[in-house]
């Protein structure tokens, strides 16, 4: 084969990659629910030097349960979305009982929860999160918008 050739396939698996990356496939999350199903930020202590120092911040458990019918026997890793809003940042940590990862992000960001091959017709989890914002949170009522995207070997 010629360098060239194989500078050619180089170039057109790099394409192939990078496609599947830019187009990731949401997946169905809408049995999942919070516990409990509204949350009310409360205000954080005024501390020097600490991240969202006097910002808000809540607790609550998500049982997840994502469809993955259509990719059973597949592999790939699913990632959780937040998408980013008009208002303050929001940043969510969270715990798990162990079939998804534990993680971070933060508004605008996506955050690996799952890798490998999918094995069953839902993915099922539950959620321990903390949600932390500044204190321009401009808002009693918010809607954050989580969801879950697959990206497939």
């Amino acid at each position: 084969m010629t360098p060239r050739r194989q500078l050619t396939i180089a170039l057109l698996c790099g394409l192939v990659a990078g496609s599947a990356w830019a187009n990731p496939h949401r997946l169905d999350d809408s049995l999942s629910h919070t516990v409990p199903p509204n949350v009310q930020m409360q205000w954080l202590p005024i501390r020097s030097g600490q991240p969202y120092a006097g910002g808000m911040e809540a607790w609550l458990r998500v049982n997840i349960r994502i469809d993955t019918r259509e990719w059973v026997g597949r592999s790939g890793r699913i990632y959780m979305v937040l998408a980013r809003d008009q208002t303050s940042n929001v940043e969510a940590t969270w715990t798990t009982q162990g079939r998804l990862q534990p993680g971070r992000l933060v508004s605008g960001e996506r955050a690996l929860v799952f890798a490998g091959t999918i094995s069953g017709t839902t993915l099922e989890d539950q959620m321990h999160v903390r949600l932390r914002s500044n204190a321009d949170w401009q808002s009693n009522r918010r809607r954050l918008n989580f969801h879950f995207e697959l990206d497939a070997d």
